[in-house]
This record gives structure tokens, C-alpha cells and sequence, in this order.
């Protein structure tokens, strides 16, 4: 498993609907990028002025992220994106 270091955090893009409600089924290229993810691994936090600054997010959380952010990482076989903590704009609950 990859492990983030830092205030990094490695997520998974959730799948966007291939279908619209109307029954339409959209190639890829016509489908917007998905900005919903989940959590699978979290760095252990930044240090700033020698004090370990704590993470927002844990592993399995649902969270928003910034559309084009982070580094899109293929490990044994999947596709990741390791992203920067301030590049999560929320947490979906």
C-alpha cells in the first residue's frame, strides 16, 4: 500500500454515473471529472514550528477535492491521486 508522508493523502475517485436519468449513456469523454473520492491512506500531518500539525481526514472518508489537484499515481494496477490535505475542500457525510 502506498503511504503518503506529510499532510499528504492518497484517494481513490468514486465513479461518476455513466448513465444520465434520462436513460442517455455518456462515453468518457463526454462525462465531467468527478470531484467526489475516498480516503485510502493518510500522511501522518505537516510540522510546523516543531509541533505536529493533525490531520482533518481519516482513511474511508468521503471528501470534495479541487478538480485538477494532486498526482495521479498507478500502483499494482489501480489509480490513486495523492493530494496535499489543503486541496480537500470538504468532507462528505
Amino acid at each position: 500500500m502506498l503511504k503518503p508522508l506529510s499532510d499528504r493523502v492518497v484517494i481513490k475517485m468514486i465513479e461518476s454515473e455513466e448513465t444520465t436519468k434520462s436513460g442517455i449513456i455518456l462515453t468518457s469523454g463526454a462525462q465531467e471529472k468527478p470531484q467526489v473520492a475516498e480516503v485510502v491512506e493518510v500522511g501522518p500531518g505537516k510540522e510546523v514550528e516543531g509541533k505536529l500539525e493533525k490531520m482533518l481526514v481519516k482513511k474511508g472518508d468521503k471528501v470534495v477535492v479541487n478538480k485538477y489537484s494532486g498526482t495521479e499515481v498507478k500502483y499494482e494496477g489501480e489509480d490513486y491521486i495523492i493530494v496535499r490535505q489543503d486541496d480537500i475542500l470538504a468532507i462528505a457525510e
